[in-house]
């Protein structure tokens, strides 16, 4: 299943999204597009519980924007048209409620990097170069990069990185907390899809509250964003799924979470 830049399939619980448009899974308008066709099949789907985004390849998760697609953005309009689109698609993934792994085969730079930060968690292989080298052509970081890297990395990292437009390797990125795992090439994707499988055995309401609240609430002063927490606190507990998890521990047996 898929599209002309990007397969698609399902296994188990976990769907599994692979940008495929080599040489470097460039993200064209038309890629992006597919992504979102993707997202609209699966957020409904109450057997998918968790996603992997990854690309085809061992080299390259993404290289970025297609850049012969700029000529399109030549005047002002335009620009901030696609700007905004792409603003959207990643505010939408990153509010997806249902957990997304990406997982970096390869380097993900520019575009690339901006797409795997607006994912809820990152697993990288060992040899992955992740960075936004936009300043190095001229131009700055425009799919959220100068927004979401500061948010996880911090200022003076974030700077250093975006006006130097230099590479960070994978283990560099672990230790500042720009993915979550480093684990060897050949088994990142296996790495992922396990990590997805167990986070698709938990409770789906419980997870949704988590990820807004986080999401939500990290955007936010302390004090809304304990008032997201409380909200979806209060909608998760009254659900079949905690009354399962709670009984379940007592019991001493492993809940059967159906998202109800």
């Amino acid at each position: 299943m898929g599209g002309e830049n990007c397969r698609f399939e399902i296994k188990e619980r976990v769907a599994v999204i692979t940008i495929d448009r080599p040489p470097m899974n460039t993200l064209s308008r038309d890629t992006l597009e597919e992504i979102g066709t993707i997202l609209d099949k699966i957020e409904g789907d109450g057997e998918v519980r968790a996603v992997v985004l990854t690309g085809a390849g061992e080299k390259m998760f993404s290289a970025g924007a297609d850049v012969t697609e700029f000529a399109g953005m030549a005047d002002p309009e335009s620009a901030e048209a696609t700007l905004k689109r792409m603003h959207n698609l990643f505010n939408r993934i990153e509010r997806f409620p249902k957990p997304i792994i990406a997982c970096l085969n390869g380097h993900a730079l520019g575009g690339g990097n901006e797409l795997q930060m607006s994912c809820h968690l990152a697993v990288a292989a060992d040899t992955a170069e992740l960075g936004l080298p936009e300043v190095r052509l001229g131009i700055m970081p425009g799919y959220g990069g100068t927004q979401r890297l500061a948010r996880l990395v911090g200022r003076r990292r974030a700077l250093a990185a975006m006006l130097s437009g230099e590479r960070i390797p994978a283990q560099t990125a672990l230790d500042w907390g720009l993915v979550n795992r480093v684990v060897p090439r050949e088994k990142v994707l296996e790495e992922a899809i396990k990590w997805a499988e167990q986070l698709a055995g938990g409770p789906p309401l419980a997870m949704k509250g988590i990820l807004d609240a986080v999401v939500r609430g990290t955007d936010a002063d302390l004090e809304q964003g304990l008032a997201i927490e409380r909200e979806n606190m209060l909608s998760v507990i009254r659900t079949e799924d905690a009354i399962e998890g709670v009984t379940s521990f007592f019991q001493k047996k492993t809940p059967n979470f159906k998202g109800r």
